[in-house]
């Protein structure tokens, strides 16, 4: 064994070399990033579930150290898998939906409201000076581009918006160390992402002193790999060259929207078959992806019958969204409940004498953490406040948005949900009881102005970076990394990432204009707009208590603890209830003959096979899942070699 690799093995696979190998990485990645998922629009780096530019590098940097040449001075599995952990959970702030829309959110109004004249009279003059810079000219700078960055101007705007996107990170980060011993060891979650690093990346040595790191050697993976690589590839090379014959994987519309008849209310039936899609259905639990799908025909059904033309994600009773939200709301709580014993001890343990004997072994102190989730909460409703919230409902939205972050992070880590979409998103949730006509209007300013962090989850807003920082907990407690001086690199390596982003960001948009950056991707201009009309249409319809969202939330949450009593009591009940849950989300309307196929592969391989096939065949699932992202990354060092124009 090499001195590296000893003093790697010591060091529980934390080392400088792999921290600043990370920080390396994202220094260099960022541009790459801006140019390829903002300028051109060809793919997403970092955001999304799962992430693509992780895993590749995961895989290069293994098959780097699997060659002969570079075995002896090459990074162990541990060091490995802490440059993709830093990367993983950093990452994501270089993205158009993050970083990109936190900076146009703000600005976005001085820019709109000369078309818009409606904001001017409405809500412009409630919205803070410091929130963005406020002449006219640094916003059509802004937006139309041609100019350089005037610094002086986003000094303030800057200071705050990072001040309070540091401390909604490092709260949640909080949240989570106490909680991961509960959902690593004492649930037993089953994390399937965090799968992926831990299979794809082998170790030349033993468990006690891993050697360097190298690529799986199942062949079962390879093939799985190759499948999904070849099949995307090959419909890649079609979009291009329709000469090449392609194999359709979706999305195909199979029928199409009926405006009446039985039919009426349906939707468009949307059919896809991506390779990756299949094996996260494959590897989380089958009643959790048999009551997916099952519970999205059952909505379907009910609205097909009494309703006709209504499509079944609007916002009438039986409102899917709003029984999702409910649904939310219980499972949180009852992961809070589930883990009161754990908490318990987390509380006597951190108000003992010596609280390092009992958390030594965790991310952080647990005396810190608490301490660090009273001060950033304080200082983010502090923000909100001096925004013109009063303190009631700064204290609801942060609240709301930081226990969304940290209950989809439990999702995920349990049923590899993180792509699905909110069913309802916070300020929605706020809404409910209490009506538009409850809020003023510095209230809503500040509630937009703040959907970076909680929009719509699928994997492409803040709170992917919380989940990513939870399944970084679950490889460090599988591959016996050392989990404090890792959740230490990855504070730095976030805190090195948020003034890098910014400033390629800023830089990247004056150049080229946002405007002309979203005229391929439409969606986050859209999205802006929508910010300002929002208000509008919030001050212009003030709203009582919607009794009718109330009776949906409260029927999914009773729904959700039906199903969650009925799953503890008898071991043969086949629903779960995040798959319900999941049924109310948007996501299922495309996503649901995956989990169909899925469950019913899953179904067969443990009836017929038993347990042990089912584990022989997880390495071709999580093949599925390396092959399409790396497929992906090809595609971008394509985009990134041809200037963008493929």
């Amino acid at each position: 064994m090499t001195r590296s690799t000893q003093e790697a093995n010591t060091a529980g696979g934390v080392t400088w070399r792999a921290v600043l190998a990370a920080c390396a990485v994202l220094v260099v990645a960022t541009p790459i990033a801006f140019y390829v998922e903002v300028a051109w629009d060809k793919a997403d780096m970092f955001v999304g579930v799962p992430s693509m530019t992780p895993v590749v590098l995961l895989f290069l940097l293994s098959a780097a150290t699997s060659l002969p040449l570079f075995r002896r001075v090459g990074l162990t599995r541990r060091e490995v898998l802490v440059v993709y952990s830093l990367v993983l959970v950093a990452g994501p702030l270089i993205s158009a939906r993050i970083v990109g829309w936190l900076l146009v959110g703000t600005i976005q109004y001085y820019y709109f409201s000369r078309v818009y004249t409606v904001w001017q009279t409405t809500f412009m003059q409630h919205i803070p000076a410091w929130y963005a810079p406020t002449d006219p000219a640094a916003a059509v700078s802004f937006f139309e581009g041609g100019a350089v960055v005037p610094w002086a101007l986003w000094w303030e705007p800057l200071a705050a918006w990072t001040a309070f996107m540091v401390a909604l990170f490092v709260c949640a980060l909080c949240i989570l160390a106490l909680f991961q011993r509960q959902w690593i060891t004492h649930e037993r979650l089953s994390f399937p992402f965090g799968q992926v690093p831990l299979t794809l990346v082998g170790s030349t040595g033993s468990d006690q002193l891993p050697g360097p790191a190298r690529l799986p050697g199942s062949w079962v993976f390879w093939i799985g790999m190759a499948v999904s690589f070849g099949l995307t590839g090959l419909n890649e090379l079609a979009q291009r060259w329709p000469i090449i014959p392609a194999i359709p994987l979706g999305p195909l519309t199979l029928i199409q929207e009926q405006r009446g008849g039985p039919l009426g209310g349906m939707g468009d039936v949307i059919l896809i078959l991506w390779p990756w899609m299949i094996a996260i259905a494959y590897l989380i639990p089958k009643e959790l992806s048999f009551s997916a799908w099952f519970f999205w025909w059952v909505l379907v059904g009910i609205n097909i019958l009494p309703r006709g033309p209504a499509v079944i994600w609007d916002s009438t009773f039986p409102a899917p969204r709003y029984q999702g939200g409910g649904a939310v709301l219980l499972i949180g709580l009852w992961a809070v409940w589930i883990a009161r014993k754990h908490l318990a001890h987390v509380l006597r343990a951190a108000f003992a004498g010596r609280p390092g004997d009992t958390d030594a072994r965790e991310p952080m102190p647990y005396r810190l953490a608490l301490v660090g989730i009273v001060l950033l909460l304080a200082g983010m409703i502090y923000f909100c406040c001096i925004a013109g919230c009063r303190l009631i409902v700064a204290l609801l939205l942060i609240v709301g948005i930081v226990g969304y972050c940290v209950v989809w992070a439990r999702l995920r880590a349990e049923t590899g949900l993180g792509f699905a979409t909110y069913p309802l998103q916070v300020f929605a949730i706020m809404r409910v009881p209490f009506g538009n006509a409850a809020f003023r209007i510095p209230e809503f300013v500040t509630a937009n102005s703040l959907r970076w962090a909680y929009a719509k989850g699928g994997g492409t807003v803040f709170e992917v970076c919380a989940g990513n920082a939870l399944e970084t907990m679950k490889i460090a407690d599988s591959s016996g990394i050392h989990k404090r001086r890792l959740t230490g690199a990855i504070l730095l390596g976030f805190l090195l990432t948020v003034p890098l982003a910014i400033i390629v960001f800023l830089t990247g948009i004056h150049h080229y204009g946002w405007v002309e950056l979203q005229r391929l991707n439409v969606g986050v201009m859209a999205e802006i707009i929508t910010d300002g009309n929002r208000i509008v249409a919030y001050l212009m319809n003030p709203t009582e208590t919607d009794v009718n969202g109330v009776a949906a939330m409260g029927t999914g949450a009773a729904i959700t603890a039906l199903l969650g009593v009925m799953r503890l009591r008898f071991w043969w009940w086949p629903f779960h209830p995040i798959g319900y849950m999941a049924a109310m989300s948007w996501s299922l309307y495309w996503y649901w003959l995956p989990f169909l196929i899925g469950w019913a592969c899953k179904t067969l391989v443990l009836r017929y096979g038993g347990l042990r096939l089912y584990r022989s065949t997880i390495p071709l699932a999580i093949g599925f899942i390396v092959g399409e992202l790396l497929n992906r990354g090809v595609w971008a060092v394509v985009a990134l070699a041809t200037t963008g124009r493929m």
